[in-house]
């Protein structure tokens, strides 16, 4: 018996069960996968370390901060070691370049590839987003909780409110209500929407203006850096299940729940693949919203419940290519991160328009074997599942396919380091089929595609009695900050209000 089980050790499971357990809860995490972290997990192979999703890190690497994720790592006692870079590369329709977290150097960019009028245009977007900057982080995420107890939590940041009230009623909108006043110069508007696909798998017109606002807050205030944890994301992922166990929860891998169980119309418990079953007062899943209604049983919970939730819209999945390449003669400026945009006439989110490349080994050598990269192209968001629907795994045309639906990533990759396919002692071709298994993601998807002004996410109550949610389904936004944002807020709403406050004190927040 356990006080509560989380199903699924995603950023968004160890966040929620890290703080519990922090609180003083018996906690249980259920993972069916053999390496902790979900989407995040870090994997080895032939000599070699993989990020198999995030890349992009940022406000992680100081405190206080604004990215829920920080603060869940300050909550719990645990880091991991940071390093700090500020430049990406960028392959556009309008041209090749170099750029900058940060407004200044991004204006070089603007005036030499449209100029004055351009510059203009982002500067008064920048002026226009500055107080909406500040209502998105007025109120702390780890201030929120999602009962009566937040009238105290909450309260504590009531004069912020005020203050930013006009500000705030206007972020529940989507960033395209804001933008459209703003932006008029198609290249600013495609690299917004670019922006916004990145933070939520959407575009301007479906990406809340709050995550936007809470973006400008961070990338372009002054001095800012991009971070990443060294060790990869599997760093990061051990900081948090390092958290987990010193307050005394538990991490249980290869443990795949099959069933919450419920007795007297109340989750009490989960069923593991091969009978076993694990008693509990509280289940958290971590899961998509897809996947948790396959875990509960049908009767339990009204069907119109049923019926909403299995209507989520949901972005479409990934392809990836791991690969370990032989690093001799490669430029000594090569950039960690690039972006490839093919057309942006298609749309951001089009099958095969958009690519991100990773090169983590630039700034973490222990990732590769000496005189080697580790290296990570993906399209996240786009891949669309049906294509893949039904493919025999081990099959000739499930081959040829990965061969012919990566040949994007390796043409974007070649604009880097144009004899890529000469250099590979490793390569790995990743499909929405390989996302679905490892991951246990419904059709392999990125995750709910809820649109900004159309549809509001769940948050983490159900209308089961001890059943609650966390993870990407429950809270806007599909990247690292808004999963353990997720994270927090049901944990925060299971225990006391005084347990809850006397966090948030320690953790210095204040209003």
């Amino acid at each position: 018996m356990t006080d509560v089980i989380i199903i699924g050790s995603g950023i968004g499971g160890l966040s929620c069960g890290g703080l519990l357990a922090r609180y003083g809860f018996k906690v249980t995490v259920c993972e069916s996968h053999s390496i902790p972290g979900g989407a995040a997990h870090s994997f080895n192979y032939k000599g070699y370390k993989f990020d198999s999703g995030p890349s992009l890190y940022s406000g992680l690497s100081y405190s206080p901060s604004n990215n829920p994720l920080r603060q869940v790592l300050d909550a719990v006692g645990e880091d991991c070691e940071w390093a700090n870079y500020s430049t990406w590369g960028c392959f556009l329709p309008e041209g090749d370049f170099n750029t900058k977290v940060g407004a200044e150097q991004f204006c070089e960019v603007l005036l030499k590839l449209r100029g004055e009028k351009a510059v203009q245009e982002w500067r008064e977007l920048q002026r226009v987003m500055s107080p909406y900057a500040d209502a998105a982080i007025a109120i702390p995420p780890a201030a929120l909780r999602l009962d009566l107890g937040a009238v105290k939590t909450v309260g504590k940041f009531a004069p912020s409110l005020i203050k930013h009230f006009f500000n705030v009623s206007k972020l529940t909108g989507p960033f395209s209500s804001i933008m459209d006043g703003v932006v008029s110069d198609p290249f600013i508007r495609n690299w917004l929407n670019m922006l916004c696909f990145l933070l939520s798998g959407l575009p301007a017109d479906g990406t809340s203006a709050a995550e936007v606002a809470f973006m400008f807050a961070d990338w372009y205030r002054p001095g800012v850096m991009l971070d990443y944890p060294m060790g990869g994301s599997g760093a990061l992922v051990d900081a948090l299940v390092r958290g987990l166990e010193k307050h005394g929860g538990k991490l249980l891998l290869q443990s795949h729940v099959e069933k919450i169980i419920v007795e007297n119309k109340r989750a009490v418990g989960v069923r593991l693949r091969g009978g076993k079953e694990i008693k509990a007062n509280t289940v958290i899943s971590n899961a998509s919203v897809w996947d948790t209604l396959k875990l509960i049983p049908s009767e339990s919970i009204p069907q119109q419940f049923i019926k909403q939730r299995q209507a989520t819209p949901e972005c479409e999945s990934f392809m990836h290519l791991h690969l370990g390449i032989d690093a001799r003669d490669i430029p000594s400026d090569l950039q960690c991160h690039y972006i490839s945009v093919k057309d942006w006439q298609l749309g951001i989110t089009a099958p095969q328009n958009l690519v991100l490349i990773s090169i983590p080994s630039v700034i973490d050598a222990s990732l590769a074997p000496p005189g080697k990269h580790s290296i990570h192209v993906y399209t996240p968001g786009s891949e669309p599942y049906d294509l893949w629907q039904g493919m025999d795994r081990n099959s000739e045309e499930y081959l040829q396919q990965k061969q012919s639906r990566s040949e994007i990533m390796w043409s974007a990759l070649e604009k880097v380091i144009p004899d890529i396919r000469d250099r590979c002692e490793v390569t790995l071709i990743g499909t929405p089929l390989t996302h679905e298994r490892y991951l246990r993601r419904n059709r392999g998807s990125y995750g709910p595609a809820i649109r900004a002004g159309k549809g509001l996410f769940p948050g983490s109550n159900t209308p089961l009695k001890g059943l609650m949610c966390c993870g990407d389904s429950t809270f806007p936004g599909i990247g690292l900050p808004a999963v353990a944002a997720s994270g927090m807020i049901a944990a925060n709403t299971l225990t006391s209000v005084e347990n809850h406050l006397e966090m948030l004190k320690e953790l210095g927040i204040k209003s």
